[in-house]
């Protein structure tokens, strides 16, 4: 499973760092820390990034970024999937757990109780998923922040929830409940194999953009979704009752309330056959 970083264990597990975090939060620091790294006076941290997370990168391409945020926002070749329509694939590189929908439309991490009305700010869109799936996959700040679509299928509108930018890891979600706190933007998409999928992009400390680039339109399976920009975050994928079988290495991790290495494109499990 993948830990903490010490910034984070400092802000959110130290009763200085709480009162730290919460005048950056007060003040907005945030919000000049993601300017500079928009600016061009940001890009000496990019080679320090690299060698810090081994990202492997050529010398010559590090000279083409003119920002931290270029670069981290950076594209790549197209990833390739698995392209069964009925196997389920991972929509990002990242760390995934899964719990399980509560009758009351609720599920539980790290001690916080989460009501799906308050997530996506729609009771009647939440009462559908009773006895669902939730799947969280927590982007790490060394990962590609690109995802793609998870089957076939047509998406309404993006549904955007201004809020704050906690940290998304373990000992933040411990400490806040972030999922209903931070700044996220749900899509409802009415997928091929998978039934009504609902798919939240959550934003993180610095995170300042989620960027999806189509609303009320057709999409295919591995096709870009969208992408975020400046560090770590969290893309959650809401399934109705009945809907999928994940595949037996998640459901053990599910058990054990573990997290479980993923990436783009990846087998994560099936259409569930009634």
């Amino acid at each position: 499973m993948n830990g903490n970083n010490t910034a984070t264990c400092f802000l959110y597990g130290t009763s200085v760092g709480r009162t730290l975090l919460k005048l950056i939060l007060k003040t907005h620091l945030d919000r000049l820390a993601a300017r500079f790294l928009r600016s061009s006076w940001s890009r000496p941290l990019i080679g320090r990034y690299v060698r810090r997370h081994d990202i492997h990168l050529e010398e010559n391409e590090l000279q083409t970024f003119g920002s931290f945020r270029d670069f981290f926002a950076r594209s790549r070749e197209p990833v390739s999937f698995d392209p069964l329509p009925h196997h389920l694939i991972s929509p990002c590189d990242g760390w995934l757990s899964v719990y399980p929908i509560a009758a009351d439309s609720s599920f539980a991490i790290k001690g916080s109780r989460y009501r799906l009305c308050d997530f996506l700010q729609d009771e009647e869109l939440a009462a559908s998923y009773q006895g669902g799936d939730c799947l969280i996959f927590r982007l790490c700040a060394s990962d590609y922040h690109h995802y793609c679509y998870i089957d076939n299928g047509y998406q309404g509108g993006n549904h955007y929830i201004p809020g704050v930018l906690h940290s998304v890891q373990p000992i933040a979600c411990e400490t806040y409940p972030v999922y209903t706190l931070n700044r996220r933007c749900w899509t409802l998409m009415a997928t091929e194999h998978f039934g009504p999928v609902v798919q939240t992009e959550i934003g993180a400390l610095v995170v300042g953009g989620i960027f999806n680039e189509r609303e009320h339109a057709r999409f295919v399976k591995g096709m870009e979704k969208g992408h975020f920009e400046l560090a770590g975050s969290t893309i959650v994928l809401l399934f109705q009752q009945g809907r999928i079988d994940l595949q037996p290495w998640v459901q053990e991790a599910r058990k054990d309330e573990e997290e479980v290495r993923v990436s783009q494109g990846m087998w994560i499990g099936n259409r569930k056959l009634h």
